[in-house]
């Protein structure tokens, strides 16, 4: 079985009892909430304030880092056409500053990385969290919630192929690291976080 630093999870619309099992599969004793607004008015299981004692009670810990790991900035300067610009949050010092308090909670525990989406490649999770970690070197497995463990490394290459098959012109671009930066430029675009304008805010969590 590969060995992973760090996983990634998707809590969607699944039980409590359904998600717990999943971590439990990994061995997770950790989970780190990447969530901005860690709120589920839909799955309120999900919600901080009743995921953190249920999962005090399996003996997993729960670390709130959505604040500055989120998806939706609260600064305005880290939207490009009202799309939050995960390029120009992964830049920022208190992002990266906590990147490195994720190492070393990582150091102690066996931590998952947690948001609302079910599929990585629709979340910043995977898209701008994990792509910064995996970068610096560690190895993440990504929980789908048919049990198996997706390594990172594979889902960049799912992402390369579906932006390829989208033509994005981006990609004509010589050189590996280039054609994947530019197939998770054209995946951010699609599915971060957007800007509404004269509505209230969405609880989709990102």
């Amino acid at each position: 079985m590969t060995s992973f630093d760090l996983f990634s999870i998707g809590h969607s619309n699944v039980s409590a009892e359904c998600f717990l099992a999943l971590l439990q599969s990994a061995g997770v004793n950790a989970i780190a909430d990447v969530r901005s607004v860690p709120v589920s008015r839909f799955c309120p299981w999900f919600s901080a304030k009743n995921l953190a004692p249920f999962l005090a009670q399996q003996d997993i810990g729960y670390l709130p880092y959505g604040e500055t790991l989120g998806g939706r900035p609260s600064n305005s300067s880290l939207y490009c056409d009202g799309i939050a610009d995960y390029e120009a949050m992964a830049r920022q010092p208190e992002f990266q500053r906590d990147l490195e308090r994720l190492r070393g909670d990582m150091a102690r525990s066996r931590v998952c990385i947690m948001c609302a989406e079910r599929d990585p490649l629709d979340c910043h999770r995977c898209l701008l969290v994990a792509r910064e970690l995996a970068t610096g070197g560690v190895t993440i497995g990504h929980i789908l919630h048919g049990g198996t463990i997706t390594p990172h490394a594979l889902i960049e290459q799912q992402l390369l192929l579906a932006a390829e098959d989208e033509t994005t012109p981006d990609l004509f671009v010589t050189g590996q690291n280039e054609r994947i930066a530019a197939a998770y430029r054209w995946r951010a675009r699609a599915v971060a976080y957007r800007v509404k304008q004269a509505t209230r805010p969405s609880f989709k969590n990102q």
